[in-house]
């Protein structure tokens, strides 16, 4: 039966809660005193959240200085961001449903911008990355409850379609808020304001919140999956520490340790799934074949966007001499031609559906990131980086538009909000685990080199290019998983779903 057959009548696929898990919810129409100005804080909440991501790229190598960090260390600073997000978006939709959307997002509010002035007056490198994981926690609470206070602040409509346009717009150009602004201040001010900066949007969007916002929660029995939360977690954790122990070896008895390590607790946590009354994840939402694979590719793709892209921030400033500020404008022609293209590969996807783009997409970013493997220490940007990033964001548009379509394609209504917070756990934990394999590729590649003082630059050009080529061989096993799961007539559907998964999603 497709899920067009199992949404109700009396509930169009346009009114679906993102984090909908009960048959019922309390509070679905929430009336505020002006919900324009809800959106306003509900955008600027999922705005710091993504920029988050890129922002404190471009103030690693000034941070790497002043705290006296290691290469390996470096990627830490990324990685538990992604990780913690990841880990703990599941649950934190949990709990922002069953506990109250506003109120998760206020306490959210609160803990991200502790955690930023945590990390803004960091005098360690443990420090910094511990106060990283916690903005990635908290951003795992604030995420999930706006994206379900928009749902309800705007049921159904033309409303509703204006204002998730406005709020994926913004969202959308999270990335290269982050690129830029990190520049900014990184240059005219210091690396640490990077961090300092979200305390500016925690004030407006605590005040804005507790005065815009409605409240509302799921119905049905609150009980959280703490077993599988914990277990997930720690699995994935362990995992991610054992990819970051490569770079020293792949046959180290630690990093075969915590990787198998992460292994197991990861199949603890599927069991522990597959026996709990309301489980983190429902088992049903990543067995589908079609909806599988999209997650899978999903992960790919985040390895390359968070991973390969940190790489080539640190080549614009560590070997071509570029300011922060110059480093991040460098930097924006990969989410400006995302950008560009997605509305083109929309049309596409309409007519030919999801298949050809998914794997072809692919493929043109494996292209783009051969481009820039290519690159050299006295290389120019115009003709050894431009071209390979317009490539590049050219194959992610084929990529990420099909994605959003397929990660809730024939989902049940009540399991939407646990495969909407898959896909972007499936991007933040990929993006976590690219950063340590591709920095295992980077240090085995530069220490092989033999190469130092004046020379170095060349080794780093060498290490860089070669996690280009490890991304580009991640891109083109994403487009066999294409070939090989995203495939069947059910697919025909997808045209009848569209509206409700753009919605959604």
């Amino acid at each position: 039966m497709s899920s067009r057959a199992r949404i109700r009548p009396d509930r169009s696929p346009n009114d679906l809660s993102p984090t909908d898990v009960g048959p019922t919810e309390v509070g679905r129409k929430v009336r505020i005193p002006n919900r324009w100005l809800g959106l306003v804080v509900l955008s600027l909440t999922q705005l710091m959240v993504v920029l988050d991501g890129t922002i404190v790229n471009i103030a690693l190598p000034d941070a790497q200085i002043e705290l006296g960090m290691s290469d390996g260390l470096r990627q830490w600073v990324v990685t538990a961001y992604s990780l913690a997000f990841g880990a703990l978006l599941l649950l934190g939709g949990r709990v922002a449903d069953y506990w109250g959307r506003k109120r998760t997002l206020l306490v959210g509010m609160v803990g991200f911008g502790a955690a930023s002035l945590y990390g803004g007056i960091a005098q360690s490198a443990a420090e910094l990355i511990v106060a990283r994981g916690l903005q990635g926690a908290f951003a795992a609470l604030l995420a999930p409850a706006a994206l379900a206070l928009l749902t309800v602040t705007f049921p159904s409509g033309r409303d509703r379609n204006v204002a998730f346009a406005v709020f994926g717009t913004i969202a959308g150009a999270g990335a290269a808020v982050g690129l830029v602004l990190g520049g900014v201040l990184t240059e005219f001010v210091d690396w640490r304001w990077c961090l300092l900066v979200n305390l500016v949007f925690v004030v407006i969007g605590f005040v804005g919140g507790l005065f815009t916002l409605g409240e509302s929660r799921a119905g049905g029995e609150n009980r959280f999956d703490l077993a599988g939360a914990v277990t997930v977690t720690l699995g994935l954790g362990s995992l991610v520490y054992g990819f970051s122990l490569a770079e020293g070896g792949w046959g180290q008895l630690s990093t075969i340790g915590f990787l198998a390590l992460g292994v197991v607790l990861l199949a603890l946590f599927v069991w522990v799934e597959s026996k709990v009354a309301q489980p983190l994840l429902p088992l049903r939402v990543v067995a589908d074949r079609i909806r599988g694979g999209a997650f899978l590719i999903q992960a790919i793709a985040g390895s390359v966007m968070i991973g390969s892209t940190l790489y080539l921030t640190f080549h614009l400033q560590i070997v071509l001499g570029m300011s922060p500020l110059g480093a991040g404008l460098a930097s924006l022609p990969l989410p400006i031609a995302i950008t560009l293209t997605a509305p083109v590969v929309t049309r596409l996807l309409a007519r030919f559906g999801p298949r050809p783009l998914l794997i072809g997409g692919p493929l043109v970013v494996a292209a783009g990131l051969l481009l820039l493997s290519g690159i050299t220490a006295g290389g120019v940007y115009a003709a050894e980086v431009l071209p390979g990033m317009v490539v590049m964001g050219v194959g992610m548009a084929s990529v990420f538009v099909p994605l959003q379509n397929l990660a809730l394609f024939g989902i049940a209504p009540h399991d939407a909000g646990a495969a909407s917070a898959t896909a972007n756990s499936a991007m933040q934990i990929g993006g976590s685990i690219g950063v340590s394999v591709f920095t295992a590729v980077y240090a085995s590649v530069f220490a092989a080199s033999g190469l130092a003082g004046a020379e170095a630059p060349t080794a780093m050009t060498d290490g860089y290019g070669a996690t280009f080529v490890a991304a580009a061989i991640g891109m083109v096993a994403a487009s066999v998983i294409a070939i090989a799961l995203v495939r069947g007539a059910r697919l025909r559907e997808l045209t009848y779903e569209t509206g409700a998964v753009a919605a959604v999603h």
